[in-house]
């Protein structure tokens, strides 16, 4: 089989018709080159060029040879620039999973920095719960998560990504009777939508931990894995809600958000220490470093 080498020689000759031309096109002496041509034909088992003491031209084979020796030099060109660009990490895909609540905000500001650094790759977005992300990185169907934190396994490496204040979501219709700075001392006794201790277990811990803290017993009516669907039993008037921020922008005709007096609740992005996926390791290195938790 012929090399890519005999074919280039074989292209600036053909496009020069000159062997000492080609020979400085190709920053080599002309024996060389000759004999590069004369393996060429060997392989190809046919004559392409002629040539005498004045002139060069193409054969017949050498003619219909030309059009298709540029074309695998053009796709050896592409091929080495495609990898190249997946070795950087600027071709590829990278699989992330996203909580519902950091979907609102924190997951469109990840996907525009990935996009401005590295256009060319692609993206598979899952919406899951913390929980099921960290199942899902452990078993390689993902390469980030956008989580509350979690407890994790020596795998996985978890980095702080950003800080959202709580807010308070009530219905609009029962406004009057809620602070307008609200703590958690205001959810005392009060009928309250709670995050499931299964699909939403991270949040759950972290509002239990603070109740508990504070001294505050909410009526818990319902627990709930999803924002959406919290914020829809809000709307109807079954109890307030607590919620991040950024999830605060969905918004629902006949609920009013306040602005908790509590500490703000965390994000970070997880990942396994294991993977090699170039896309992940661009993100890591060039777009991790430019969020600065609030």
């Amino acid at each position: 089989m012929f090399e890519i080498s005999q074919l280039r020689c074989f292209v600036a000759v053909a496009e020069e018709l000159h062997f000492s031309r080609a020979a400085e096109r190709l920053n080599m002496t002309q024996p060389p080159l000759s004999r590069q041509i004369r393996l060429l034909e060997h392989h190809v088992g046919a004559q392409l060029l002629e040539r005498n003491s004045r002139t060069v031209r193409l054969t017949a084979a050498g003619k219909a040879f030309f059009p298709e020796a540029v074309r695998i030099l053009r796709m050896a060109e592409e091929a080495t620039f495609t990898a190249r660009r997946a070795a950087k990490g600027e071709q590829g895909t990278l699989a992330i999973g996203f909580t519902s609540a950091s979907g609102y905000s924190l997951l469109p500001e990840v996907v525009r920095r990935l996009r401005e650094r590295s256009p060319g790759i692609s993206l598979t977005l899952k919406e899951l719960v913390s929980t099921t992300q960290v199942e899902a990185l452990n078993a390689g169907q993902l390469d980030l998560g956008l989580m509350r934190p979690h407890p994790m396994n020596p795998e996985l490496h978890s980095t702080l990504l950003a800080r959202e204040a709580l807010m308070l979501a009530i219905p609009e219709r029962e406004a009057d009777g809620w602070p307008l700075e609200p703590t958690l001392a205001s959810l005392h006794g009060k009928p309250f939508v709670m995050y499931s201790p299964y699909e939403a277990r991270p949040f759950h811990q972290m509002l239990s931990e603070r109740f508990e803290r504070a001294g505050v017993v909410p009526d818990i009516v319902e627990h709930i894995g999803q924002v959406h669907t919290m914020l829809a039993l809000v709307r109807a008037g079954l109890g307030a809600a607590l919620i991040a921020e950024g999830a605060s922008r969905l918004q629902f005709d006949g609920i009013v958000m306040r602005r908790m007096e509590t500490e703000p609740v965390e994000t970070v992005c997880a990942y396994r220490r294991d993977n090699e996926n170039p896309v992940l390791q661009l993100f890591r290195r060039d777009v991790l470093p430019t969020f600065h938790p609030g």
